[in-house]
């Protein structure tokens, strides 16, 4: 532990930060439905975040190499906290469409700057412990924090100051701790066709995980409040997908290090589809809800992690950043049309429609995955999984990814 202690700030910091985004991904939803926002305007805004979130992936390193760590952590977490401040003090779909966009930016800065400063500030004997604790934090703050919503109520002017404080405080330990600044990840040269020739299942994997979890997501409220659930309730809803997600990916990882991968996922996504369709036909009993949303998790999560450790496991040594910053790219870009699509469904065909929407998503991976295996041996060889962050992929790829 010795070795980590230099980055226990940069922990605290992860820990504020991540519990204002989770804050911010729900409170958004349940504030916009109490102030008359249909479904399509509510995908809208999911839609803008996550295609803010893909425009930071790819403009954030220039400005890390420009600045530095400490100086982009600080310019993007002050535009943030100022974001969320403005979303209550101006209630407009247009202004919070805006505001949205501009927050996936900072976010997505944020968490390649935090991430990055992790990567750089171990060797590679410590580097698993240290990505295992950075897990720990993510699920907690990501499952634990949105409780201020209730606590606050998601129509009060506190819950939005709220958030923007955590995200502000987050400033302090970074001030405060190591000042060392790491040297600005290396340009990473784009090759998607290169990332499909590697792994179509890898690729497709991404995709769906950002379709599905990314319109579970920004919509997940707008059907549990359909569904009569309260603000305490949602809240639960919601947590219960991101805690079932995070605590399967460790022995899930250790089966996929022993067996196909692709079986595995094929067994995932099965299970995804098969879960995502009974919520979107179960009714509105609580319990059976937070059951289903929960196993739905479990088996959903993991499928962004798998499909990037069996990519990996295809790829040489040299590809490994090329393959994680397109994974990760592919991802946003089905977490950007993930929210339109599943509010144009619910739109027409009712709440339910959000979970028939993403069981359709998972079923299709399913097919593409089962044709995969038929046609393509097995890796020869596989590297040791990789955990992956609950609600979002890692955004910086490290130079010494593990296959």
């Amino acid at each position: 532990m010795t070795a980590l202690r230099p980055l226990l700030p940069l922990l605290i910091a992860a820990a504020i930060l991540l519990g204002g985004n989770g804050v911010q991904s729900m409170l958004i939803p349940m504030r916009a439905g109490s102030e008359g926002f249909g479904a399509t305007m509510i995908g809208l805004l999911g839609t803008a975040y996550f295609g803010g979130f893909l425009v930071g992936c790819l403009a954030i390193q220039p400005m890390m190499r420009a600045v530095g760590h400490v100086r982009t952590f600080a310019t993007l977490a002050a535009i943030a906290s100022t974001s969320a401040l403005t979303l209550v003090l101006w209630i407009d779909p247009a202004v919070w469409l805006v505001l949205r966009f501009v927050t996936g930016i900072a976010f997505a800065g944020l968490f390649t700057v935090m991430e990055a400063w992790l990567n750089a500030g171990v060797g590679n004997e410590h580097r698993a412990r240290l990505l295992s604790i950075y897990r720990v934090v993510d699920l907690t703050s990501a499952s634990a924090a949105p409780y201020l919503i209730p606590a606050f109520g998601a129509s009060s002017f506190g819950i939005f100051a709220i958030a923007s404080m955590m995200i502000t405080f987050s400033l302090v330990p970074v001030s405060l701790g190591d000042r060392s600044n790491p040297a600005a990840p290396a340009n990473v040269k784009l090759d998607f066709r290169r990332a499909f020739a590697i792994s179509p299942v890898g690729v497709f994997g991404a995709l769906a995980a950002g379709l599905a979890n990314g319109a579970s997501r920004a919509m997940g409220p707008v059907f549990a409040a359909a569904m009569g659930l309260g603000e305490a309730a949602t809240v639960t809803f919601l947590a219960l997908g991101i805690i079932g997600g995070g605590i399967v990916q460790f022995p899930l990882g250790w089966l996929s290090d022993r067996w196909d991968r692709r079986g595995a996922i094929l067994l995932v996504g099965a299970l995804a589809t098969l879960f995502a369709a009974a919520l979107a036909f179960t009714g509105s009993d609580p319990k059976t809800l937070f059951l289903l949303v929960f196993l739905y998790g479990c088996a959903a999560m993991p499928i962004y992690p798998l499909s990037s450790a069996h990519a990996n496991d295809r790829a040489r040594p040299d590809e490994y950043v090329l393959l994680s910053a397109a994974l990760m790219l592919f991802w946003a870009i089905g977490a950007v049309g993930g929210p339109l699509f599943a509010a144009a469904a619910m739109q027409n065909f009712g709440a339910h429609a959000l979970y028939l929407y993403v069981a359709a998503i998972h079923g299709l991976f399913v097919v593409v995955t089962a044709w995969r295996i038929g046609v393509r041996s097995p890796a020869r060889e596989r590297g040791e999984f990789t955990p992956s962050p609950v609600e979002l992929p890692g955004t910086a790829p490290s130079d010494e990814q593990p296959r």
